[in-house]
């Protein structure tokens, strides 16, 4: 009693490609993504502190901004005035702020300002340091980056 209703195949090697271990592998490649990414972009978090009245302004191409995060990290923040490309908060070590800053400032004949951004939560002592640095490396004025405190509307 055989059952059949085609032909036979005997000795026949079907060349059917098994997909199952590539969907598994590109999913896994995906999770891994999905959970890196935003560790990588997150970059620069810190808490600024906020001031009654600052000056409202927009961040100009050519400037140098200092960053330090809640964990006392330094992050340099550049837009090239060539080509006006922004680079975003890049970490940099402390070995390595020094001749950044040096050579960024060497160059520079008419404005030798940086801006500081630090986080509310961190030691003075770090803030200190990194002024320190900037004196060395060439600054002549820093402005610290601040926002605004808003107030509560009264109500009659």
């Amino acid at each position: 009693m055989a059952m059949g209703g085609g032909k036979k195949t005997e000795g026949v090697v079907a060349a059917n490609i098994n997909v199952t271990p590539m969907i598994d592998v590109m999913l896994v490649l995906l999770i891994i993504f999905m959970i890196v990414t935003p560790a990588i972009t997150a970059g620069f978090q810190a808490t600024i502190p906020r001031a009654k009245n600052p000056d409202s302004r927009e961040e100009n191409p050519g400037e140098v901004r200092l960053g330090i995060d809640r964990d006392g990290k330094f992050y340099l923040d550049i837009t090239d005035p060539r080509t006006g490309k922004y680079t975003g908060p890049r970490y940099i070590s402390d070995d390595d702020l020094t001749s950044q800053l040096t050579n960024l400032y060497a160059s520079r004949t008419v404005d030798k300002i940086l801006y500081l951004k630090a986080d509310e939560g961190i030691e003075y002592s770090r803030v200190q340091q990194a002024l320190e640095i900037a004196r060395k490396a060439g600054v002549r004025v820093v402005g610290a980056i601040a926002e605004q405190e808003r107030s509560a509307k009264k109500e009659h």
